[in-house]
């Protein structure tokens, strides 16, 4: 029997987990490691915590296991994350992640002097803070030393990839969240690299996520008690690896993530734009594209209020005292880390409105959970406006474990929610994107046919429902209303 090893590079922790041929899971092991926020709104990692918590990880996934039966390792990534490297290849500076804020004035400069239309025309998406174009910008300005010593731009996964294969790649999606790929072409935009200061042999080779580019290092394949001809594929970006993971391949599917961040993720068989550049337009990791809308803050916001605020660890309790869902006079507005979808707004902050002598702590916990579906509909609905229908969705992420949130989820977008068998989201997806490098299946799409199966459906309430469609359209006036204050609060 073939085993396949899948990467989950996430912000908190890098999760592994063993499949086998047959798409079962044999084990997942984590580890965690430091995130580091040396001002306010700055975010970063140091790449080598990542690459010590995988081989250590590796080493105790294959506990019992003959290393030799693993025949590929591929990835799902945290996005965006901007990994430079000099010429000996020693790691520059920190990354700086893609929750990371301190872009504002590069991103302003993007879209406001380069202009949208270039940006779009050039890469199908305009800036946004996270991306990883205005953090060049930004070692360029601030820290001209170290851009000076670039050598090899990469994003996380992919310095994980090169330290075990020493090929120097990336793949389609997690690229097209640089803003420096021609997202329709597939290839490397010339005028973004220009406009960012940057060569071309400073840019990783291009691949399909599925493709192998190459096989482990002899000293990396000790190092980890595997063979030299395991191979590597690719990988992509978290949320197309999830999608992969969660079956949502091929045309008009629809994935809902709630994890650190929040996305909306829809595959699509040929290439389509949002024209107001509120949903990013990738490339997708079965080859072909997908729309998605991504907030900053979605369970890391339960995660704050639930451990920093209100000080417990017991998540199911704190909801046993949620009273009736679709009438809460408390809304909640979601941007802790500022906001990307779709309102692209670096400056915006959680805001908490509707507070009253009578508010309980039960009902700011709801206001956490509605606020964050809430600001998943407002991408939703640009969706709509796009004329694409969507009547049911997959879910996945640690906030898909609690059954309430699911059920706010279902109502609030009104859509039928599909609960993977399997919920191990972009660490599944990794692993199967190996097995399709491998030959196991023919392709992704037969991939995520033969190994996803739907164990649980929650059907939206036509009166809640209802309910939180009133609701929606009083939080839908909360953040233009509040919006020109966030700058002078700062």
């Amino acid at each position: 029997m073939k085993y396949y090893i899948g990467v989950d590079l996430g912000t908190s922790a890098v999760k592994l987990l063993l499949m086998n041929a047959r798409g079962a899971i044999e084990k997942i092991v984590s580890r965690e490691y430091p995130l580091y926020f040396p001002k306010p709104g700055w975010s970063q990692q140091n790449p080598e915590d990542w690459w010590n918590g995988t081989v250590d990880g590796i080493r105790e996934l294959l506990s019992g296991i003959d290393g030799n039966l693993v025949a590929g390792i591929s990835f799902g990534g945290q996005m965006h994350g901007l990994v430079i490297l000099d010429e000996a290849d020693q790691v520059i500076r920190p990354a700086i992640l893609w929750n990371d804020g301190r872009t504002a004035a590069q991103t302003d400069y993007l879209n406001q002097v380069v202009g949208k239309e270039t940006l779009a025309r050039n890469t199908a998406n305009i800036a946004f803070a996270g991306f990883t174009a205005p953090k060049l910008l930004w070692v360029r300005e601030q820290e001209p030393e170290n851009f000076a010593k670039i050598a090899k731009i990469m994003l996380p996964k992919d310095y994980l990839a090169y330290r075990m294969t020493g090929v120097f790649c990336t793949d389609y999606s997690d690229a097209s969240g640089m803003l420096l790929l021609d997202v329709k072409n597939r290839c490397w935009s010339e005028e973004m690299l220009k406009i960012c200061g940057v060569r071309k042999e400073q840019m990783p080779r291009l691949y399909e996520s599925y493709e192998k580019v190459g096989t482990l290092k002899p000293e990396v394949a000790g190092q980890l008690g595997l063979s030299c001809d395991c191979l590597v594929a690719a990988g992509a970006g978290d949320n197309a690896a999830a999608a992969v993971g969660t079956g949502t391949v091929g045309e008009g599917k629809c994935n809902l993530s709630l994890g650190t961040s929040g996305t909306i993720f829809i595959s699509s068989d040929n290439f389509r734009m949002d024209g107001h550049n509120a949903l990013h337009a990738f490339a997708h990791a079965d080859g072909h594209y997908h729309l998605m809308g991504c907030m900053l803050s979605a369970a890391s916001c339960n995660k704050w209020w639930m451990e920093e605020i209100i000080q417990t660890e017991d998540y199911a309790k704190e909801q046993e005292k949620i009273g009736k869902l679709g009438e809460n006079h408390v809304y909640f507005l979601p941007y802790l880390m500022g906001e990307r979808s779709p309102h692209n707004d670096p400056n915006a902050r959680g805001t908490f409105i509707g507070l009253t002598m009578d508010t309980t702590r039960g009902q700011m916990t709801q206001a956490v959970l509605e606020g964050v579906a809430f600001a998943i509909r407002d991408s939703f609905e640009v969706a709509r406006s796009l004329g694409i229908s969507i009547d049911r969705t997959m879910i996945c992420g640690g906030g898909a474990k609690s059954p309430l949130w699911k059920k706010i989820m279902a109502n609030v977008l009104n859509i039928q929610v599909d609960v993977p068998q399997i919920e191990e989201g972009p660490a599944m997806g990794a692993a199967m994107l190996a097995a399709v490098a491998d030959g196991t299946f023919a392709s992704v799409k037969e991939a995520a046919e033969r190994v996803v199966r739907v164990k649980e459906t929650i059907s939206p309430d036509p009166a809640l429902a209802a309910a939180y469609d009133r609701q929606y359209r009083k939080f839908a006036q909360i953040y233009p209303a509040v919006r020109e204050l966030f700058p002078k609060i700062l």
